[in-house]
């Protein structure tokens, strides 16, 4: 029987299962992401809506209203630290530690047919985890709009992205307050007190040499034609890292499986692996690999202040 209704979709990822199978062996990895995703799964009918399928080490749901969807979401945080704090205890599986939770919602007219989902809806949701970091919730327009007030404005906006797949952008919004990772040292990140907010972010690829405005944020690095500042190298994830503008401050989030690394003026390397850090000044971000390995696609960056308008053309990197 089809049926035709206007759903929100879930998506959920579990990152950090493939390790899993590396360091645990198939047996008690398969038994670890087995029970992460059972323990996910719950909290989809405690919120009043329904897994549609599971996918290895993550799962699709859908739900009646944004609302309960959020709900479920906020829950399976919850389930998924509390699996990860476990991890710290003597005799856990020390893996359970590294495993990290994407969410994306969707929300739009939904085909359910002969058990399975098909729509826009869905499509938007799966691909919008390509763009989710570690621990984040990503909604779309039409999710938030379907929310009260108070829960509104818990998200900000990441502007329109590009989904891959998708002619058209979609407006996104981020859920405030990411947790795990927002929760290291700042200086740990190059975070470090700025005394006015600056006025835009140069970035510079070989020939590509382009500046944003925080306005024009957020900006996609990757290798995917519709990424908004695209390095066309193998090495380089579709969706590699997302600049962001967030309290007056230009963020680099780490959205790759190899790992993003950013090397500031004063010689330090900070290790983005689907973490964040803020960029100031200006350096070098190494995209799957450290810019002082020579194989490694490096960008240049430059945080513009005071009227700058060109980079310091010394630093930029020279490609091989």
């Amino acid at each position: 029987m089809t049926q035709i209704s206007d759903l929100t979709v879930l998506f959920a990822d579990l990152r950090g299962s493939t390790a899993l199978f590396e360091t645990l062996g198939n047996a008690e990895a398969t038994s670890v992401v087995t029970h992460c995703v059972g323990a996910l799964s719950k909290t989809v009918g405690e919120a009043g809506g329904h897994v549609v399928k599971t996918l290895g080490d993550g799962l699709m749901a859908v739900f009646p209203t944004p609302g309960l969807a959020l709900m479920s979401a906020s829950q399976m945080h919850d389930v998924l630290d509390g699996i990860v704090s476990r991890g710290s205890e003597r005799g856990a599986s020390a893996g359970l530690r590294v495993l990290r939770l994407q969410i994306a919602l969707a929300r739009g007219e939904v085909v359910e047919m002969a058990g399975d989902c098909f729509g826009d809806a869905v499509n938007v949701s799966a691909r919008l985890l390509d763009h989710a970091g570690d621990n984040e919730t990503l909604v779309t327009a039409e999710v938030l709009q379907g929310l009260p007030l108070e829960q509104r404005a818990r998200f900000r906006s990441l502007d329109r992205l590009v989904l891959r797949g998708r002619s058209e952008p979609v407006q996104v919004h981020v859920a405030g307050g990411r947790r795990g990772s927002d929760m290291m040292a700042p200086t740990q990140f190059g975070d470090i007190a700025q005394p006015s907010e600056p006025d835009g972010l140069r970035l510079v690829w070989v020939d590509v040499n382009r500046s944003y405005a925080s306005q024009q944020m957020p900006v996609v690095l990757g290798r995917s034609p519709q990424a908004t500042f695209c390095v066309d190298d193998s090495r380089v994830s579709r969706s590699h890292a997302r600049v962001d503008w967030h309290s007056g401050s230009f963020q680099l989030t780490d959205l790759s499986y190899n790992g993003t690394y950013v090397q500031f003026a004063d010689g330090e390397i900070v290790s983005l692996r689907r973490g964040r850090c803020t960029l100031h000044g200006s350096g070098t971000i190494g995209l799957g690999g450290s810019p002082r390995d020579p194989g490694s696609a490096c960008v240049y960056f430059d945080v513009l202040r005071f009227g700058d308008t060109q980079p310091s053309l010394d630093l930029v990197p020279r490609q091989r």
